[in-house]
């Protein structure tokens, strides 16, 4: 085995590196950043000190990799079964167990001092609870146990922005908090639209998504039901007077293929187009933040 091999060499090649890497879900880890290095300057009315943001995003970005590397520990016989995931580095025996937790102490403790020292403890402290959140509430008691485990852990999925502010403000306030409601709201249906095209994977790994424990209409149904939520919520940072017309535009916009995308799949249903409409919907989250941003930054005559 690789795995022995290398321990018995006694060091770091560079394709543990990289399975190191892939314990860590860099594509994931990069949405989870992106959203929280938003939420940092959407915070303050000017540009965040750079020192600041640096740190914070590292910081955020170690613990969001270390939260990874647990969940692919403890859920590495299920990966095993998935086609989705038989291909990450514990099923296929590249990484032991003790190495992989080692890994995630490694980064999340580093994570956590660095948001401590160099952000602020209350950052640190939204982090930690996000960790656990994620790693150990929704991993091993929510996914197995319940078909809204994508809806109840989805909280732990829409921290990064409120992170973010934190990070540059040291508090939290209703911004942060239409800010985590959006992705709150984007949650299910993004991730029903990749368990309805990936259900007999789920079936086969024992684990109670909604597609499989109420059927692929009741699964449509709410992916319908959610988009129509997730757009009324999009809608807040303009009834508050947090963003301008550039940002309710787009939303529109964005909104409208979520919805039509929402609506296409409960009225002819495919494989394809339940595929299309999740990679819609990391577009949808990435572009919609995008807004927030340059929106932020016009000025105020221009915004409204």
């Amino acid at each position: 085995m690789a795995t022995s091999n290398i321990q018995r060499d006694g060091y770091f090649s560079l394709a543990l590196l990289k399975e190191f890497l892939a314990l860590t879900k860099p594509r994931v880890v990069s949405l989870i950043v992106f959203c929280a290095v938003i939420g940092m300057f959407l915070a303050v009315p000017g540009l965040p000190p750079a020192g600041l943001v640096l740190a914070a995003t590292v910081g955020i970005g170690l613990v969001a990799g270390a939260a990874a590397a647990i969940n692919c520990l403890v859920e590495q016989h299920i990966d095993a079964r998935m086609a989705r995931t038989r291909a990450r580095p514990l099923p296929r025996g590249q990484v032991s167990n003790g190495s992989t937790l080692v890994l995630a102490a490694a980064l999340g403790g580093m994570g956590l001092w660095m948001l401590y020292v160099w952000v602020n403890p209350l950052t640190m402290w939204l982090t930690l609870a996000t960790f656990v959140g994620y790693a150990i509430v929704y991993t091993v008691f929510l996914k197995p146990a319940t078909p809204q485990n994508i809806v109840i852990g989805g909280a732990s999925g829409a921290m990064p922005p409120v992170l973010g502010w934190a990070a540059m403000t040291g508090q939290l306030s209703h911004e942060a908090i239409i800010l985590f409601l959006i992705i709150f709201a984007w949650t299910p249906p993004h991730f029903w639209a990749l368990a309805l095209y990936r259900r007999d994977d789920y079936a086969r790994a024992g684990l109670p998504m909604l597609p499989v424990t109420h059927g692929e209409w009741f699964t449509r149904l709410h992916v319908l039901l959610y988009t129509f939520i997730l757009c009324a919520i999009t809608i807040l940072p303009v009834a508050t007077q947090m963003s301008g017309w550039v940002y309710l535009s787009s939303t529109l916009i964005l909104d409208g293929v979520f919805i039509w995308y929402a609506v296409s799949l409960m009225r002819s249903y495919s494989d394809q187009l339940a595929r299309s409409a999740f990679r819609y919907s990391i577009l949808y989250l990435s572009l919609l933040f995008a807004a927030l941003l340059v929106d932020h930054y016009l000025p105020i005559g221009v915004r409204w």
